[in-house]
């Protein structure tokens, strides 16, 4: 038998109740002390005040001591009346009874002697938020907004707002409007003045439904009197309030150009401000007011500079940072302005790495012939930085102002000497931008194939260093004598190559090097073609697939599509088009500019990155299985919603973009597929079929020749699917938060399915054809987002759940799956895709 428990003493705790009748004591002292006026009184209650206040702040319930503490808030003590109203204010909304009691004090003390008191009063009333007690914040309200303290008129003005956003009806009603434009006129006090601006443009601005009303009461807002009168006063007002008043300032149209002079007179001063928001807030205004004068919006720039670079050198990173951001917009709409400057853009070691990376954009940007040997000098030393970020991130700016054509016979003989310094992620991205340079100018192949035939491919592990090693041995094998044997020995490795994207460059490259020298290439083009047959990935098989077919058909045909003449490119990633870069300028002194991409990308819910089903489903659509039920999604404003997004920059397409679900591989009994070239002529039989028993011999003959034997080719996985799969959106939701990724994948989709998607209920209808539903959908061309769901065959067979992304300018599509048994993610996704691309208009 276990010895008894000894009762141990119980050791109160500040913050957590030492027993279950912790808060009961509470509620009987409190009552014992109510009304109480004697010596020592108030001290005590504080003391049951601070415990009271303690217990709620670490989540503890004392709601049950509510009368008790609106009892003891009879009291002058300021201290107490401010917990009391604390207490009050928290419990309020999950109260609404109990919330009622506390309506006389707080009325009593708003007519309390000491303003401070009123205005605490006054500001704990309108922030009970309880709608049943509207009708009791009127009348203090009003007496609030004539109150001779302005302390008690700055709390009335923001207590306007908050009636609004309890009861709009009773505050319009109820003449608040007026009260608060007369006050934002004739009050001497700055900070009232500020508050009656900000309520007002807030309640109007949520007002939207009134538009006649909305549309006058702005206008006034933005009259030449109330926005000189405001301009004339802002030194008087804070930092926030005086950000308040340019924001307004820079809605306002001048009627003449006098107008502007005289705005920016007045707030010349304002661009020596500490303050980095006021400096920028400034700026708004003096860029806007100048947008229709184009010699005098060259002098804003000229005249802005140096108060943004002063901010650049001088504060917090975080504000440095936001000032760049600012300043690299400017940049970008005007380089020139800023090529004397660049000294300034140069990277301290003491900023963080992204301060240090938008200066390098910075750099990359104001880059001119004047500059360039000096910007590109010093970029080279950020190369051996220690931050492998940066590093990365300076050469990539070397190789952007050699492709800007600015000295390019300097900086490519720099960056060659970058792979001399033997460090995997330099070479990688050298060898990227090498790459690069070569499709631009092809003249310089000779002093580059010399430095980079020397590199061992042992040393290159990155994939997408190893991809571009590997275009250049194909590409230029004629100038790299080892190429055909290099490629046989990576070959060689081709099952421990994990990126696809190395594999797709391998059967690219054994292809253009065997039209260049086929004695020695034949038989790395054999083993390429026979281990990409037998890839588990769809991309590489149906590349293998592709080019084993062509070879069959005719070789020197073959020849033209893998290996045409090649003409120099002249600009390798898409520029965010000019109305985006134009919003993002709109939206100037916003987190538009520091996301550099339109407040819409990043407010609407169907461009905030992955899904949140914590979130109702809002706008996406959704379906219940059939194709009937599925509501139109929402249509978005914008269409330019990829801006700045990262892309891949492969140099290789992804093979034919109409995939079919089942293969034929070597050796099957299948016909060819058919080709089309619009530069061959009828006569040369390109576009003729050839019957099965030639396709069968011309098999065998190609087989033997490149090595291949009779491969024995694994046809893909088949997968048979739930033709009347149910799930509801929340075992949909649930399901998806509580499982985790397991397969992603980015393919390619054909054109056909590109115009079938301006409809996008049409994918709906063609997925739920091969027994897949969809349950939401969101967005518009170009950027499309679907959520569907599958069922293996069978009633208790696992769930796949997908959210497939697709964007119609680049005819990309990404699929992240989900699904209780991660091992048939892959053949699921290989049916998905299939049906994906079968898409085409209806």
């Amino acid at each position: 038998m276990a010895p008894p428990v000894p009762n141990l003493p119980k050791t109160s705790s500040p913050s957590q109740p030492s027993g279950k009748s912790e808060v009961a004591d509470l509620k009987l002292q409190l009552r014992q002390l109510a009304g109480s006026i004697a010596p020592g009184a108030d001290d005590s209650r504080r003391e049951l005040f601070k415990k009271v206040i303690s217990f709620m702040t670490v989540g503890i319930d004392v709601s049950a001591a509510f009368s008790e503490m609106v009892m003891c808030s009879a009291t002058s003590d300021v201290v107490l009346k401010k917990m009391c109203y604390l207490y009050v204010c928290n419990y309020a909304r999950s109260n609404p009874d109990l919330a009622l009691l506390t309506i006389n004090f707080l009325q009593k003390d708003c007519r309390d002697d000491d303003p401070m008191i009123r205005g605490l009063a006054l500001r704990s009333l309108c922030s009970l938020r309880v709608a049943n007690l509207v009708e009791y914040l009127v009348s203090p309200l009003t007496s609030g907004l004539r109150d001779s303290s302005p302390y008690v008129r700055m709390v009335a003005a923001i207590g306007v707002l908050k009636l609004y956003h309890i009861s709009p009806s009773t505050c319009l009603d109820s003449d608040f409007l007026a009260m608060l434009k007369a006050l934002m006129l004739n009050d001497p006090d700055a900070q009232v003045v500020a508050n009656c601006l900000s309520s007002l443009q807030e309640i109007w601005s949520l007002e939207a439904g009134n538009l006649e009303t909305v549309s006058r009461e702005r206008e006034a807002l933005l009259s030449k009197q109330v926005v000189y009168y405001l301009l004339n006063r802002i030194k008087e007002f804070n930092e926030w309030a005086q950000c308040l008043i340019l924001e307004l300032a820079s809605k306002y149209i001048p009627s003449d150009s006098n107008e502007i002079f005289d705005i920016m007179n007045l707030l010349e001063d304002r661009l020596q401000h500490a303050n980095s928001a006021v400096v920028l807030a400034t700026i708004k205004v003096f860029l806007y007011l100048t947008m229709s004068m184009t010699d005098v919006h060259q002098q804003v720039y000229e005249r802005i500079k140096a108060p943004l670079l002063t901010l650049v050198s001088s504060g917090s990173p975080e504000q440095s940072y936001a000032v760049l951001s600012h300043l690299h917009l400017l940049v970008m709409r005007a380089p020139i302005l800023f090529s004397s400057d660049y000294k300034h853009f140069y990277c301290q070691y003491s900023e963080p790495a992204y301060v240090q990376k938008l200066k390098l954009e910075m750099l990359t940007a104001i880059a001119n012939e004047s500059n360039t040997y000096e910007i590109v000098t010093e970029l080279c030393e950020y190369v051996a930085n220690v931050d492998i970020s940066i590093s990365r991130e300076s050469i990539r700016a070397v190789g952007k102002i050699a492709l800007q054509q600015y000295d390019v016979n300097a900086i490519v003989d720099r960056l060659l000497q970058f792979l001399e310094m033997e460090k995997d992620y330099v070479t990688a991205e050298t060898l990227v931008l090498v790459k690069d340079l070569l499709r631009k100018y092809p003249q310089w192949s000779h002093d580059c194939i010399a430095v980079v035939g020397n590199i061992s491919s042992k040393n290159v592990q990155e994939p997408k260093g190893k991809a571009a090693l590997i275009w250049m041995l194909g590409e230029y094998s004629n100038d790299m004598l080892d190429a055909p044997y290099i490629l046989e020995s990576l070959l060689e490795n081709w099952n421990e190559e994990q990126a696809p994207e190395v594999r797709l460059h391998l059967l690219t490259a054994a292809m253009k090097c065997f039209f260049k020298r086929p004695p020695e290439a034949q038989k790395a083009l054999g083993v390429a073609l026979a281990a990409g047959l037998a890839d588990s990935h769809q991309d590489v098989h149906d590349r293998a697939l592709f080019y084993y077919r062509l070879l069959q058909y005719d070789v020197s045909v073959a020849e033209r599509v893998v290996n045409p003449p090649k003409q120099a490119v002249s600009v390798f990633t898409d520029a965010p088009s000019s109305d985006i870069k134009d919003h993002i300028f709109d939206e100037f002194n916003t987190l538009s500019v520091l996301y550099q991409k339109p407040a819409y990308m990043f407010t609407d819910k169907e461009h905030r990155g992955p899904f949140e089903f914590a979130e109702e489903l809002g706008s996406l659509s959704l379906g219940t299985g059939s194709v009937e039920n599925v509501i139109p999604a929402q249509i978005y404003e914008a269409s330019d919603n990829d801006l700045l997004l990262s892309t891949s920059e492969k140099e290789e397409s992804r093979g034919l973009g109409n995939n079919d679900s089942v293969y034929s591989a070597p050796g099957y009994d299948t016909s060819l597929i058919s080709l089309e070239d619009k530069q061959v002529q009828p006569e040369s039989n390109f576009l003729s079929l050839a019957a099965p028993t030639m396709a069968s011999h011309t098999s065998s003959v190609l087989d033997d020749l490149l090595g291949l034997g009779t491969p024995i080719i694994p046809p893909p996985p088949t997968l048979k699917l739930n033709p009347k799969a149910v799930l509801d959106p929340s075992n949909f939701q649930r399901k998806w938060g509580q499982l985790t990724t397991s397969l992603t994948e980015e393919f390619s989709i054909n054109p056909q399915g590109v115009v079938a998607l301006k409809v996008p209920q049409a994918l709906h209808r063609h997925m739920q054809g091969h027994s897949i539903q969809c349950i939401a959908s969101g967005g518009q061309p170009p950027s499309l987002k679907f959520f569907f769901f599958a069922q293996k065959e069978g009633e208790t067979s696992p769930f796949f759940l997908v959210e497939c992304l697709i964007n119609t300018s680049s005819a990309k599509a990404q699929i992240n799956i989900k699904t209780e048994d991660p091992t048939l993610s892959q053949p699921f996704s290989t049916l998905f895709q299939s049906a994906l691309l079968l898409l085409s208009p209806s």
